[in-house]
């Protein structure tokens, strides 16, 4: 059986910089957390939370008693004296109240936000400093959106997120401003920007969607329709890595999404000539080359 790797698969710049920073960090035994996962993969969570960097859901849970202070912070889950603990922001971002939370109570920040979230944050903030009606195209709830709303309601503005053009909501008029969850497809930020002209609107639109992305989709598609079956890996909680199975999905239905290898049944590969191998934009090499290990032994 031929295994072929996509030929764009597995962690985007931004990924691996967040990896490296953190790394660099517990590099020397330093106290460390992760206001949330540093990115959307349990497996890598683990690791680092087995090395040393704790995934927290807030700031709060982090107690930390400064040496020349008899003040500590709020009540948390980890407690500690002395140098100031390292907080990682994930690659997703943070909101700016979060992030203000986190210098107040004198952690040592690292930044890990994406360079491209960064960018979409700034995006939004600037349309609503310039009155415009924000429309963020993503997932709502995903933490890389919440942030965006939050940055431009910041700025002053109001924001819709709209997953599809039946979403956007009633009433609307201009100035309109339109970004997008990074991750998103070209497609759907296209249908959700050609609706609101449908409307008689003319948003200001800035593309925010990461072309690391497209590329991983568009590899993924070329080789899902040349193999018998595809194999995703990464996180399921992941929305590129889902949004990549859905893709090789349309054209090889026998896709399975994993996150690693105990989730491969040999038996579905049995009557297999070609079998492609992809990864969502969280997915490290060691996960990808396990994965191409296993399914070449069979």
């Amino acid at each position: 059986m031929e295994v072929i790797r996509a030929k764009r698969a597995g962690a985007c710049y931004g990924v691996q910089r967040a990896l490296d920073m953190a790394d660099e960090v517990i590099a020397d035994g330093s106290r460390a957390y992760t206001l949330g996962p540093l990115i959307h993969n349990p497996q890598v969570v683990a690791d680092l939370a087995a090395r040393g960097a704790e995934a927290v859901d807030s700031v709060e849970e982090i107690r930390w008693e400064r040496a020349a202070d008899a003040d500590a912070p709020a009540e948390g889950a980890a407690t500690a004296a002395g140098d100031a603990p390292a907080v990682v922001i994930r690659s997703h971002g943070v909101t700016p109240q979060v992030l203000a939370a986190v210098e107040d109570r004198g952690f040592t920040v690292v930044d890990a936000t994406c360079p491209h979230v960064s960018r979409a944050q700034h995006a939004a903030a600037e349309l609503a400093a310039e009155g415009c009606r924000v429309i963020v195209v993503g997932e709502a709830g995903h933490p890389e959106v919440e942030g965006l709303r939050a940055w431009a309601e910041e700025a002053g503005g109001k924001v819709d997120v709209v997953a599809a053009p039946e979403e956007i909501p009633e009433g609307l008029y201009d100035p309109v401003g339109v970004v997008a969850q990074t991750t998103q497809r070209r497609e759907n930020l296209e249908a959700v920007v050609a609706a609101l002209r449908e409307a008689g609107l003319e948003p200001i639109v800035k593309n925010t969607i990461c072309s690391a992305t497209r590329q991983r989709q568009e590899a993924a598609a070329d080789l899902a329709s040349a193999v018998d079956a595809m194999v995703v890996i990464g996180g399921r909680n992941s929305s590129n890595t889902t949004r990549l199975a859905e893709v090789c999905a349309l054209t090889c239905p026998r896709t399975f999404h994993i996150e690693s290898t105990d989730e491969l049944d040999p038996e579905a590969f049995a009557d297999c000539r070609r079998v492609g191998v992809t990864a969502g934009a969280s997915t490290p090499e060691n996960q990808i080359a396990a994965v191409e290990a296993f399914l070449r032994a069979l």
